[in-house]
Order: structure tokens, then sequence, then C-alpha cells
């Protein structure tokens, strides 16, 4: 059963909404090429060290996106920083990756369980 929430509890809530970015990774020309995975590999740790300094909130590499998604991330910036951001990515930067990216609003304090 769903809990119930009252029209007065919705727009409670929504005023604590934030802005953050979505970006969705997308396989670029490099994709699945042999000098592709050290290029992943650095793509990962740049981005826990984007998750470490509190830049990148979620990030979920898709696992079976029919060579279609990558990946979905959730920035904590908005969109023009985030497209910098996403422009030095070594997978973007040699081809690997291609991106797109949404602004979007969420709750603080939302996370995986």
């Amino acid at each position: 059963m769903t809990t119930y929430v009252s029209d007065d509890e919705m727009r409670a809530g929504m005023a604590t909404t934030k802005a953050y970015t979505a970006v969705i990774l997308l396989p670029g020309p490099e994709y699945g090429t042999a000098e592709a995975a050290p290029i992943v590999w650095e793509h990962g740790r740049r981005n826990f060290g984007l998750r470490a300094d509190g830049v990148l909130d979620i990030v979920c590499p898709v696992t079976d996106g029919g060579g279609e998604v990558c990946g979905i991330g959730i920035f904590n910036a908005d969109l023009e920083a985030t497209r910098a951001v996403m422009a030095e990515d070594p997978g973007v930067k040699a081809g690997v990756f291609t991106f797109t990216a949404y602004p979007v609003r969420s709750f603080p304090g939302d996370q995986l369980h």
C-alpha cells in the first residue's frame, strides 16, 4: 500500500526542491574499441573524484542500455557548469562517450537505498 500524501504535504515538499542537472551518457564513435577500455577506467576514476567533491551526487552506469545509453548522472551544478565538467571528461574528450544534459529539480537529501 502506498502512503497517502495530502495536497498540503505536496506543496510543502515541492517548495524544498533544488536545481540539479541530469546527464545521459551515450556511446561515442570510439565506444567499444580496443583503445576505449583504459579511457573508460579513467572516466570512472574521475567520477569517483567528482562524487567525493560533491559535484556528482548520483552516478549510475547502465548495465544493459542496448548500446544506446551508457550511464545516468545527477550533478549538483547548473546546466552550464555541468556541460563544462563533462566537456573535460576523458571519455568525452576521446570520443568514447557523448552526452546530453538537462536541467532538473529534485529534493535535497534524496538518496538511493
